[in-house]
């Protein structure tokens, strides 16, 4: 048996350890709980998406207004014929990562031909600089805004005529094989060919849309039945901040 002193001090310590554990309970059980706000995936919209640009912000552009199917600017375009439109609009999958099939005979309208002005050819280890005087001359023949190609070449390849994606885009404008071959573009790194087909698809789809260039932007990259399928830019992360990227080089 213990001392009547090592005993007291057993007891005591046991008591003491007693108390605090109770302590500790009651506190834990009084403590206000807080409670989770489960996580949702829901995407953001576009429109809130663009709350974010500092061009938006700060009032430069009203390119909110473009969101919508509904155009309120005008672009500098001289659209395609109407049957070629109609058979663009007919596929779902003639975005960036999608293909050509169905298209036909046609498709002959948008094909690259050597017809109204001649751009002289550019190696594709050309110098930054006749890049770009490339691509405006590509932009004017076609009746694009230079501005608006020069933006969508930089996010697309960086001006790089040798840029390969990991999906396989190729060349400045980033042209799927099957895309590359429905525009009639036979070597796509050749940077004449591929602007020239790039720029040929993108006037489409602003002829699609009426001049809207955030949809004809985002069927560029997403294709146009998603934009279709949506009625707006489509909730995808990357489609969404590819037009944000755009608009902000472009305005």
């Amino acid at each position: 048996m213990f001392s009547p002193m090592i005993q007291s001090l057993i007891s005591s310590g046991g008591q003491q350890a007693a108390i605090q554990r109770s302590l500790q309970l009651q506190s834990y059980i009084n403590a206000p709980q807080i409670t989770q706000t489960p996580k949702t995936d829901k995407p953001k919209s576009f429109a809130e998406v663009l709350k974010t640009s500092e061009a938006q912000q700060t009032n430069k552009t009203g390119f909110g207004n473009l969101v919508t199917k509904t155009p309120s600017a005008e672009v500098k375009a001289q659209i395609l014929g109407q049957n070629a439109a109609e058979e663009i609009s007919k596929s779902s999958k003639l975005g960036k990562f999608g293909a050509l099939t169905g298209i036909k005979n046609k498709f002959n309208a948008l094909k690259v031909s050597n017809s109204d002005t001649e751009i002289p050819e550019v190696k594709s280890n050309a110098p930054k600089a006749q890049i770009l005087s490339m691509i405006d001359k590509v932009a004017q023949k076609h009746g694009v805004d230079e501005k608006l190609v020069r933006a969508l070449v930089r996010q697309e390849s960086g001006f790089n005529p040798n840029a390969t994606s990991h999906c396989g885009a190729m060349g400045l404008m980033q042209l799927m094989p099957a895309t590359a071959k429905g525009l009639g573009v036979t070597d796509p790194y050749n940077p004449v060919q591929n602007v020239e087909g790039g720029v040929k698809y993108l006037k489409s789809m602003l002829n699609k849309y009426n001049g809207n260039v955030i949809l004809a932007l985002a069927a560029y990259n997403a294709g146009p039945g998603a934009v279709d399928k949506y009625g707006t830019v489509p909730p995808y992360g990357e489609t969404q901040n590819y037009v944000k990227s755009i608009l902000a080089n472009y305005l």
